[in-house]
Parts: C-alpha cells; sequence; structure tokens
C-alpha cells in the first residue's frame, strides 16, 4: 500500500453552473474522498477559484488535474503539498454562556489558542478560531468539556508561496496568442 499525503488541488474558472458536480463526479470515479472544499472569487476579475483537499499520492493526483483540466469550464487546475501553500480554516464554537461565566477556564481556553469571542447573549456564547486543522481541532476537544452545543470548521484556504498566481501566466500566454490573430 502507497503512503498517502493530503494534497490541496486549487481549480480556476469562470463562475459556471454545475461545475461543481462535474469536479466532485472525478474524485469520486478515482475514489478519492474530498476532505474540504471552498470556493471563491480570486485575485483575477471573473475568475473563481476552487480550494479542494484530498488525500492521495502525486501520480493519482496528476491524472486527477489532468482530468479536471479537460473539463471546457476549467481554466487550469494545480495540486500542492502544505510545504508549497500558505492555508488556514476558520472555526466556530457555540458555547452556553453560563458555562463561561460560572468557569473561567473558558476564557483561558480562549487566549490559550489565540481565539476570538464573536458574540455573547444570554444563552450562548461564539468563539471563533483560526488556524490549521489540528489547532482548531485541539480548541473543540477542550471546549467539548463545556457543553459545546454547536461546531463548525470551514474548508481550507490557500494561496501559493510563488509571487504571481499560476493561472495568471495562463491567462497571459492566452492573450498573448490571441493579439497574434
Amino acid at each position: 500500500m502507497t503512503d498517502k499525503t493530503l494534497y490541496t488541488v486549487t481549480v480556476y474558472s469562470e463562475n459556471q453552473v454545475g461545475l461543481l458536480n462535474q469536479i466532485s463526479t472525478i474524485f469520486t470515479r478515482r475514489q478519492l474522498n474530498i476532505e474540504s472544499l471552498s470556493v471563491s472569487a480570486s485575485a483575477i476579475e471573473g475568475i473563481h477559484k476552487f480550494t479542494i483537499t484530498t488525500y492521495s499520492n502525486r501520480d493519482m493526483m496528476e491524472k486527477l488535474v489532468k482530468q479536471i483540466e479537460k473539463r471546457i469550464d476549467v481554466l487550469r487546475a494545480f495540486f500542492y503539498t502544505d510545504d508549497e501553500i500558505v492555508f488556514q480554516e476558520v472555526a466556530l464554537y457555540k458555547v452556553p454562556t453560563d458555562k463561561l461565566l460560572d468557569d473561567s477556564h473558558i476564557e483561558e481556553l480562549v487566549r490559550k489558542h489565540n481565539a476570538r469571542i464573536l458574540e455573547v447573549n444570554r444563552t450562548y456564547t461564539v468563539i471563533e478560531k483560526s488556524g490549521h486543522t489540528d489547532e482548531t481541532q485541539a480548541l473543540f476537544e477542550e471546549l467539548s468539556r463545556y457543553e459545546l452545543m454547536q461546531f463548525v470548521r470551514s474548508g481550507r484556504v490557500a494561496i501559493t508561496k510563488s509571487t504571481v498566481e499560476h493561472v495568471s501566466l495562463f491567462l497571459q500566454e492566452q492573450q498573448y496568442r490571441q493579439n497574434q490573430l
């Protein structure tokens, strides 16, 4: 059995209906589970960026990206290991306010984990933590002792350590070719 690494796949496209379904079908056909997913506008006007994480090996990732790029609405796709990108997640935790008021330990946990309190009302308090999965998970485990009411974690958001967004070079090449016609 080959070792599996967590990879981050970025897919650049125009904002097209149905593309997410097409991309997820490619993962399903290759029996790859999507660990996290986030979609947003990119730094380039009119271009959206899908950020997807999955466990696999390098060979499978190369094939996956080639398959994704065959989709007509996809401009480019890339895959990265954690050391090639800067990434974060956001987690929200809802705890009973009375637990926060009765026990100073929750406030200490917020400070210790560099989290922040977003909202406090009579019933609940919402705490926010951004960081890597292991960091947001650690706070989750500690807050679970205090009747955690709700918990949610976002998908990964990531940017490359490169000075330019890789799709920018592709778009410049496309523009150059169009100007040559």
